[in-house]
């Protein structure tokens, strides 16, 4: 059992955790990367672990091959994870984050990993079809739609040197969200809780409603102001939605914020 800082490079940890913390695997959107979820591991430290998954293209990992198929990364993923899922766990993801978050858990829950929850944000459930072709489009157009979305600073949009850098690992994460399709799995048996909010272009609530299909236990939704990127100006809320969800998995307090 992993007792040290991860060795594997599709992990990263900001913050060192406690003796028996609940570990929580973090998933990226497209286009994004693990150092995302920093402030999410400075609010949770040190009594929920926080484990950051990097994807190959991207940071540290840029002169890797990058991985265009969802269910190819899902399975990658789940295998880099067993391991460290030998002690509770729980899964956030944040749109193509929820729906990697949710088949990675399906495929560590079928090699008898259980999660204690799911929390997926800015994603419609994976069985809610979601065609799409801006990975076909223009450079410009894909920009565009990164605007629309948010969650990219402007100055990065703005500068053709680093558009260089950030759009090829942009461009094969819509390839794998616009190519995605849903397989089919038996429902988890933990909690799956969904965070959307009211103005995002890409997910409304009976989109995210859907989640609930995917699990046997309860389902809840929160519903935020704000669009795609609606996690940023309300992560204090978020992380008070995972902790009471979390502490109510248990008779022990499993996931507390400091």
């Amino acid at each position: 059992m992993p007792t040290d800082a991860p060795s594997t490079p599709w992990l990263r940890r900001f913050h060192t955790a406690e003796s028996g913390a609940l570990r929580l695997f973090c998933f990226p959107h497209a286009g994004g990367n693990a150092s995302f979820f920093h402030s999410f591991s400075a609010r949770l430290t040190p009594r929920t672990e926080v484990l950051a998954v990097q994807y190959p293209g991207r940071q540290e990992r840029f002169d890797e091959p990058r991985v265009e198929d969802l269910h190819e990364l899902a399975d990658l993923v789940a295998a880099e994870l067993a391991e460290w899922a030998e002690e509770p766990f729980a899964l956030f993801g944040h749109s193509m984050g929820a729906t990697l978050a949710f088949e990675v858990g399906s495929r560590l829950h079928a090699r008898g990993a259980r999660p204690t929850a799911l929390f997926v944000s800015g994603r419609r459930a994976p069985s809610v079809p979601a065609p799409g072709s801006v990975h076909l489009a223009s450079d410009e157009k894909l920009i565009a739609d990164m605007r629309l979305l948010g969650g990219t600073d402007n100055r990065m949009l703005d500068n053709p040197e680093l558009l260089a850098v950030i759009l090829p690992a942009v461009r094969s994460d819509y390839v794998a969200t616009e190519t995605y399709r849903y397989r089919g799995a038996p429902p988890l048996d933990c909690p799956v809780t969904a965070f959307i909010g009211d103005a995002d272009p890409r997910v409304d609530a009976p989109m995210a409603r859907a989640w609930a299909a995917h699990t046997t236990e309860k389902f809840l939704l929160h519903v935020f102001e704000g669009g795609h990127f609606f996690l940023v100006p309300h992560l204090d809320a978020m992380v008070d939605t995972l902790t009471a969800t979390l502490n109510a998995t248990g008779d022990r307090q499993l996931f507390t914020r400091n």
